[in-house]
């Protein structure tokens, strides 16, 4: 037994001595950065004259990036950058701080832990204390992500410290932890099996007896239980799918005396099974480009669908690993463990990891919070949760409108309500009240809204205090607050409150919402007219009822002549806009005669056009009407007039030509189907040929029966038309061309409807949610390209498409999309593109968010009432105004840039509005001259 110790001894003082050395030749490698390791740097003053140009630069680069952390810590790429140069310079000292702040708000990354602790064990003297600090930055780093080079570098800097407390158990204890969480992964987690089996494989040695030795029956018992350990190691690593899995069988017959158990070897045949279905997921993440996001996705979803709850992590971490700052991925990940491990440790864990990965991501904060609740954490951590959440840095108002809506939700579900002013309910109240001064305060300082347009924190707290606390007074001092608002013209906000009034107050307060909400609607009154009539046929009496009738009937007559009154107007200025041009036109053609005898000639032939073309608007043969070319706008819902003149088309050239055109289009009308057809737009007004452009671009879709191109008077053509197919198949194939480029600008293709006989149908579906991935960059210089922006974006990250917004006529606006591989990616280019300058033009730079044109329908009591959606961007563009954008005047001045509208102009004209120290002031003729013929 002695022998035996002493052979053991001998092999731990063989391994400690390896270490030693490797230690002491990391040390020699470092030596210069020692010194100020142990806290003695000499001062740069005094080094300045020995230092080369590179580190005078070095060091004023590392202080630019302390400064500029000081400044916004969470800046993560800036983190990267001083590490990489504080290891470069050896300042160990400063870069030990650098890692450790990163590490405090950011999970690192293996190969920044690797650095970090190769660094650190170089420097570690071998005493107990020092090495203490080692596993403790260890436990840190395989916190973090799942990185089997880290965990096998745990064993085997676990191994040097066996003569410890703790001894073999503590390293069999860290291979365990290290195969449980890295043991499937199937290209790396066969090094960590291998290393573990040859641990053992060592101890045995040292159980061996010297040759002619016996063993006595507890050495032998000690013996028989390490090759059982050996065994079950070998037949543990055959059960799992693992690349070169051969060799390792192999190994285990040519090692093993007994021969491999039958038991074993169909395991081993079930387990390479496993490894050739997932084969072909493995090659292909080998041989694909980093991150390799599409083909992680594919695999996760293979291993959901077999239903291995430990593979599914181990992929998902994998995928991780290489996607960290991809919310989604994150997002599902976190929501596969929520609904099926359900595992508190593991879960908790993961949130966790995924707020500090992307903590602009609100969806995952909330997550976290509602995980935290559902694992029963303590109060104290939730609502530090959720103050680490607020200072997070959200991209939009609305994020911080829904994490106070979770949180509030969380307080109200702790609240017993059956105990009249508990401490819970304070709580509450308290919270309703800091969340209305947040987002009132703070969200609107920072993004000019607070995110909470109608109010929702206090109708949510209108209902809480009507439903459980039977608190009417407090419900309807919360509504007039929010009718104080702005909310009063709106009937469904009106609606809203009569409903809570209903349910929980009494008659009295809700003839009283009604008679106010008569009286102060703008968008629907009829309808609140009707349920205040209603509901005095249920609940009121005779002189109740009067009164209504008598309300309702004078509203109902101001809103009726108000409209009359704007119809009026509107046919008043169309009628003077017809007799100004017919006007116009008579000036010229008496300019051109000269001859005092042809004056009267000329106006009866301005007379007879007028008319003319007066028939032919009745007729519907004239070009699109006004609600048409509103929806034939251009790419971001603004239709720009040509700045320059094309070449005459074939049409322009031949004026005959047109007019055979619209005598075969007449003759055509009556015989196409709607059905058969589709409708093109936001063509250039400058393409060659369209007929038979168009005709090639949907060639694929079936056979092109006709293709109509839509010509103005003069032969210009006017940038959409209409594609007549043989069959109604053809035509649905061909709406999935759908914003396809032609000659650079995206078409829009939509279904021919008659408008007449279906006016509520929609032509064109616009995008109105935010696209998190894209950014808007509005101040462009007109001389900047799609591949100069393109290289000036790859900075930030992976650029999938440029497109820079044109007019009609293909010149620049000075407005830009660009699309990122992941919203991460975009966010990061809109905290370092704000405000730059490229060509002394100061850029705007932010997340793309269309505006929104649907009509939104709210539930009432008495049915479904459409609202026109209105945010920060006002009314909507479906509003349509008979006065040109270029001649409008902004009587309000704008709070927020949005997409598809610029900035303010430098030189303080903008939209046909110039600016003084004064206020607005309109633009003379001269100015409208110079404006409309500036090219």
């Amino acid at each position: 037994m002695a022998a035996t110790g002493n052979e053991a001894e001998t092999l731990l003082a063989d391994i400690k001595e390896e270490e030693e050395e490797e230690a002491e030749e990391m040390e020699r490698e470092m030596e210069s950065g020692e010194e100020e390791a142990m806290g003695v740097e000499n001062s740069e003053d005094e080094e300045d004259d020995d230092t080369s140009e590179d580190e005078r630069e070095n060091e004023a680069e590392i202080q630019r990036l302390e400064e500029q952390l000081s400044i916004n810590a969470f800046d993560y790429n800036c983190h990267v950058d001083l590490i990489k140069l504080l290891r470069q310079e050896g300042k160990l000292y400063r870069l030990r701080k650098a890692r450790q702040k990163m590490s405090e708000l950011f999970p690192l990354t293996e190969e920044i832990w690797l650095d970090w602790l190769k660094d650190e064990i170089g420097l570690t003297e071998s005493d107990e204390a020092e090495r203490g600090k080692i596993y403790e930055l260890f436990q840190k780093a395989v916190k973090d992500y799942i990185c089997p080079d880290i965990w096998l570098e745990y064993a085997q800097y676990s191994i040097g410290g066996m003569g410890s407390a703790g001894g073999i158990d503590q390293v069999r204890s860290i291979f365990e932890r290290a195969l449980t969480a890295v043991g499937l992964h199937m290209t790396k987690g066969a090094a960590l099996w291998e290393a573990f089996r040859e641990f053992e494989i060592a101890i045995l040695s040292t159980l061996q007896p010297p040759p002619g030795h016996v063993l006595n029956p507890e050495q032998q018992e000690q013996l028989n239980m390490q090759l059982e350990r050996i065994h079950t190691l070998f037949r543990r690593q055959l059960a799992i799918p693992l690349m070169d899995m051969e060799s390792t069988y192999t190994e285990y017959s040519d090692w093993t005396d007994e021969g491999v158990p039958e038991t074993v070897t169909r395991q081993y045949k079930r387990a390479l099974q496993q490894l050739e279905t997932r084969r072909p997921y493995e090659e292909t993440l080998l041989v694909s480009e980093p991150p390799k996001l599409a083909e992680y996705q594919h695999y996760i979803e293979f291993e959901i669908k077999e239903g291995d709850p430990a593979r599914v992590q181990i992929i998902f971490e994998r995928a991780l690993g290489e996607n960290c700052l991809v919310p989604d991925l994150w997002a599902k990940y976190t929501t596969y463990l929520d609904r099926q491990l359900k595992i508190k440790d593991l879960v908790l864990s993961c949130h966790e990891r995924a707020v500090r990965n992307c903590p602009w991501t609100m969806g995952l904060w909330k997550s976290y919070l509602l995980a935290l609740e559902r694992h029963h954490a303590d109060h104290l951590i939730i609502s530090d949760v959720f103050e680490k959440a607020l200072n997070a840095g959200f991209i939009q108002a609305t994020d911080y409108l829904e994490i106070w809506q979770s949180y509030l939700d969380y307080l109200r579900r702790r609240v017993d309500f059956s105990k009249e002013g508990s401490r819970e309910l304070e709580e509450l109240r308290a919270a309703f009240t800091r969340a209305l001064d947040y987002l009132k305060q703070d969200v609107e300082e920072r993004f000019t809204e607070s995110g909470d347009l109608t109010c929702t924190i206090m109708q949510l707290w209108a209902k809480i205090e009507a439903l459980h606390c039977k608190n009417m007074q407090k419900a309807r001092e919360l509504w007039d607050s929010i009718m104080t608002k702005g909310n009063a013209k709106y009937a469904n906000m009106w609606l809203e409150y009569y409903n809570l009034e209903r349910s929980y107050g009494d008659a009295a307060h809700c003839r009283k919402a009604l008679h106010r909400a008569v009286q102060c609607t703008s968008d629907y009154p009829e309808h609140v007219c009707e349920v205040l009539l209603t509901f005095e046929r249920v609940e009121g009496s005779l002189e109740d009822w009067d009164a209504a009738v008598q309300k309702t009937e004078s509203r109902l007559n101001r809103a009726a002549e108000k409209e009359a009154l704007q119809v009026q107007q509107e046919e008043d200025r169309a009628e003077q806009r017809r007799k100004n041009k017919a006007e116009k036109k008579v000036q010229k053609k008496t300019q051109k005669t000269n001859k005092p005898g042809d004056k009267r000639k000329a106006e009866n032939l301005g007379e007879e056009e007028t008319g003319k073309r007066e028939h032919k608007r009745q007729r519907g043969e004239e070009d699109a009407s006004e609600e048409q070319m509103e929806t034939e706008s251009g790419l971001f819902g603004r239709r720009a007039p040509p700045q320059h003149k094309a070449e005459p088309s074939a049409a322009q050239k031949n004026p005959q030509a047109v007019l055979e055109v619209k005598n075969t289009m007449d003759k055509m009308g009556d015989e196409r189907s709607d059905s058969n057809s589709v409708f093109v737009s936001n063509l250039a007004f400058n393409l060659e040929d369209p007929e038979g452009k168009i005709k090639s671009t949907f060639g694929s879709c079936g056979t092109v029966v006709q293709v109509r191109p839509v010509f103005s008077v003069k032969g210009a053509f006017r940038g959409y038309c209409y594609v007549q197919f043989q069959d109604e198949l053809a035509a649905r194939e061909a709406l999935k061309l759908d914003r396809q480029e032609v000659d650079g600008r995206p078409m829009f293709v939509s279904p021919c409807i008659d408008k007449s006989k279906n006016p509520d149908f929609k032509v064109f579906k616009y995008n109105t949610s935010m696209e998190k991935h894209k950014i808007f960059i509005s101040g462009l210089p007109f001389s900047c390209t799609t591949q100069k922006l393109g290289e000036l974006c790859k900075e930030h990250g992976t650029v999938k498409a440029v497109r820079l917004v044109t007019n009609r006529s293909g010149k620049p606006k000075g407005l830009a999309y660009v699309e990122f591989e992941n919203e991460a990616q975009a966010s990061q280019a809109v905290l370092k593109m704000d405000r730059t300058k490229l060509e002394n033009h100061t850029l705007s730079v932010a997340i793309s968010n269309p505006p929104a044109r649907k009509t939104e329908f709210t539930p009432t009591l008495g049915g479904t009432i459409p609202r026109q959606s209105q945010g920060i961007r006002g009314k909507g563009r479906t509003q349509v105004s008979l006065l040109p954008r270029s001649l409008h005047r902004q009587n309000t001045p704008q709070a927020k840039i949005e997409n598809g509208t610029a900035a303010k102009r430098q030189d303080g004209i903008s939209d046909g509005v110039q600016a003084d120290n004064t206020g607005m002031k309109p633009l003379s003729n001269e100015d409208f001259a110079k404006m409309l013929l500036k090219k």
